[in-house]
């Protein structure tokens, strides 16, 4: 992992797992209304973070993928900042 505070790898990881659960959760667990309009509230204001900032959010992402033994949350992780507008490709 990269030298950064490690707060970030961390908050990083929880919010992925946040907005995994959030894609995942059946109706009867959360409104899908109210899943939607966090998922993009979280989306925009990763988009509004300083490209500083940005870079480490999303170094933060690659190192944790990189370290992640389950194959299905490391492509969540890779696939994140696609999936966000945060990068072009995937």
């Amino acid at each position: 992992m990269t030298d950064m505070d490690p707060l970030v790898p961390v908050l990083t990881g929880l919010l992925v797992d946040v907005v995994h659960w959030l894609e995942s959760c059946g109706d009867e667990e959360v409104d899908p209304d109210s899943a939607v309009k966090t998922m993009e509230t979280i989306g925009w204001v990763l988009l509004q973070l300083p490209a500083d900032q940005r870079t480490r959010f999303l170094r933060a992402l690659s190192d944790l993928a990189e370290a992640e033994p389950d194959p299905a949350r490391r492509e969540f992780l890779v696939s994140f900042p696609f999936a966000i507008g945060m990068t072009e490709d995937e």
